[in-house]
């Protein structure tokens, strides 16, 4: 059987604030067009791990591959490439208030090609009707709900047709329902663009209906990597009690 090749690869990464170690020595490969979800309590590295694969944080040890190519060594030049095969969706949408969602969603088409506006425009439209959010193409952040928001947000992440998608808390703040058709949006998007995705959430209904994959940490270390169901039974303790409870 042939091996599958990581869309990304971390190995030996150690992450600090400071003098304070945040991750220690994490190694870990995620296997493209798959949900990868990383759990963990409060203060684990989650966000930190995230951080550290976009480069947002430079690590203090180790390697980060994304695409078999290794991001911690690369100029800014190249950096962009890689980044203009990423999209990302933040915990609270980070949508321009003063744009309405048509320009909002232009934002990466405008700053990473050199399109001529007319194509722009069918994109846009393209993007925001696979987010089911037509309607609201000329209406302002401050005229949509939460759900509304995210997926806003989700179109604009997903203009450039990236390869990867990284997901910061997309569920938080969303009533059981929205977060629910948030959810089924994530697969059918998976399955529509061929999509790589890794999520940070705590949220156990979303983690169960979306997860191939779990990266669980904790104190720094990762304590497992495999499916949801070999999370479930690895009769790991700080994996037992989140599943039980749901947050530490």
């Amino acid at each position: 059987m042939k091996k599958i090749k990581p869309i990304i690869s971390v190995k030996n990464l150690v992450a600090k604030y400071g003098e304070k170690v945040i991750l220690n020595d994490i190694s870990v490969d995620i296997l493209p067009q798959e949900i990868t979800i990383i759990l963990g309590g409060s203060g684990c590295g989650k966000t930190t791990l995230l951080k550290n694969i976009l480069r947002l944080h430079q690590p203090a040890a180790g390697s980060v591959k994304i695409l078999d190519k290794d991001v911690t060594k690369m100029d800014e030049s190249e950096f962009d490439l890689i980044l203009s095969q990423i999209g990302m969706l933040f915990q609270n949408g980070a949508l321009l208030n003063s744009l309405d969602i048509f320009n909002n969603v232009a934002i990466p088409l405008e700053q990473h090609t050199k399109l001529p506006y007319e194509i722009i425009e069918k994109i846009i439209k393209v993007k925001l009707n696979l987010v089911n959010l037509s309607q609201a193409t000329y209406l302002f952040p401050s005229e949509l709900s939460g759900g509304m928001k995210k997926r806003a947000a989700l179109a604009r992440a997903i203009a450039l047709d990236p390869v990867l998608l990284f997901c910061d808390e997309p569920s938080a703040g969303l009533d059981p329902i929205t977060s629910e058709a948030l959810d089924n949006l994530i697969l059918k998007l998976k399955e529509q663009l061929k999509m790589s995705i890794i999520i940070v959430t705590h949220e156990l209904a979303s983690i169960h209906r979306i997860a191939d994959k779990i990266i669980f940490l904790d104190g720094g270390k990762m304590l497992f990597n495999g499916s949801l169901q070999e999370a479930k039974s690895a009769r790991i303790p700080e994996i037992d009690r989140f599943f039980s409870v749901g947050k530490f």
